[in-house]
């Protein structure tokens, strides 16, 4: 089997830093490859894997402002419908776009919908619902106007994740600094809880760095210590008391959860989105309505096993259980076509 593996080029795959989608991308073509199956990355041209690299993008237009994004997404997805007849799946993790193209050629396309940025995009998912095949990534993140090949939680690659029974004695915020991730209502809570938080992440909203966070970084009680890469992340994670997920949205997965609970560290999240598919409440963590409700909750997220938090990452959410339920995808796909 001949696989396309589409990614998008905000970010390298893997990414340096920040770029969950194209972490998620790179974790299943390595995967792939491994099982032995031929797959053709389409990503930016700095990109690294074991597979088959196609690069038409020179770099991330994330990282490279002199690139025009749209320039450079239109290039990229055409080159690999162009291709398309090399193929006997494409696998589109690009969001909408490339279903534009799917009735241009005979390869079927399979789409992983990693998450809708607004409803606004859903008549593109909608057109072509019948014709092309949707991947979700959590239960919670499905639209009742759409139907679904199949479920694909996100795996990560564990043994990257060193289990730590001892954690020190701070709380810690994961991810990109925007309000829908709850950085200044983590804040609070840790101010509230008179514990130290460790802030980690992109700023992705500079206005609201600026007047929700820089005014708390005293280097003490709250540090920033600026987003954090492959090779720190699991020191970072593995030694937190716990991790705090407060989020302000339907979030459609959450890796920093998964990562966390790796690690052995335990979670503390708002009960929206995919939180209940991913946290065991009162087992793996604590799924919480308000800031009192995880006030408490960090007063006893001592009495949680650590152990219990990496068992069931392992159980659940493994790249091995990803590549094995998107294989049976692509089996079922190509078989139809």
């Amino acid at each position: 089997m001949k696989i396309a593996m589409l990614a998008p080029i905000s970010w390298r795959t893997p990414p340096r830093h920040y770029g969950p989608w194209e972490w998620v991308v790179s974790m299943l073509t390595e995967g792939l490859v491994k099982r032995g199956i031929d797959v053709t990355l389409y990503a930016t041209a700095d990109s690294k894997t074991a597979g088959n690299l196609r690069a038409v993008a020179p770099r991330p237009w994330s990282e490279d402002t002199g690139l025009d994004p749209k320039v450079w997404e239109c290039l990229h997805i055409s080159t690999v419908f162009e291709e398309a007849g090399k193929y006997d799946l494409i696998h589109n993790n690009f969001d909408f776009l490339p279903l534009s193209y799917s009735k241009l050629v005979d390869t079927p396309l399979l789409t992983t919908i990693h998450g809708f940025s607004s409803q606004k995009i859903l008549p593109v998912y909608q057109k072509y619902n019948n014709h092309v095949h949707y991947v979700a990534i959590s239960e919670a993140d499905k639209s009742s106007e759409l139907d679904y090949t199949a479920t694909i939680h996100h795996g990560i690659p564990v043994e990257n994740y060193p289990y730590r029974e001892e954690a020190e004695d701070y709380l810690l915020f994961f991810g990109r600094i925007h309000h829908d991730k709850g950085a200044y209502e983590s804040i609070r809570l840790a101010k509230q809880a008179g514990m130290p938080l460790v802030i980690a992440g992109i700023i992705q909203d500079q206005d609201y760095y600026e007047r929700y966070v820089a005014p708390y970084l005293d280097g003490e009680q709250v540090s920033y210590i600026g987003p954090v890469g492959p090779d720190n992340k699991a020191e970072v994670l593995g030694k937190a008391r716990g991790l705090l997920h407060l989020i302000n949205f339907d979030e459609p997965f959450g890796l920093s959860v998964a990562e966390s609970m790796a690690c052995g560290t335990p979670v503390v999240a708002f009960n929206r989105g995919s939180m209940p598919e991913l946290i065991k409440d009162n087992e793996t963590g604590f799924l919480v309505e308000d800031l009192d409700q995880a006030l408490d909750a960090t007063g006893r997220l001592q009495t949680l096993s650590r152990r219990a938090c990496r068992r069931h990452v392992e159980e659940n959410f493994t790249t091995e259980l990803m590549v094995e339920r998107y294989l049976e995808v692509y089996r079922k796909v190509a078989g139809k076509s």
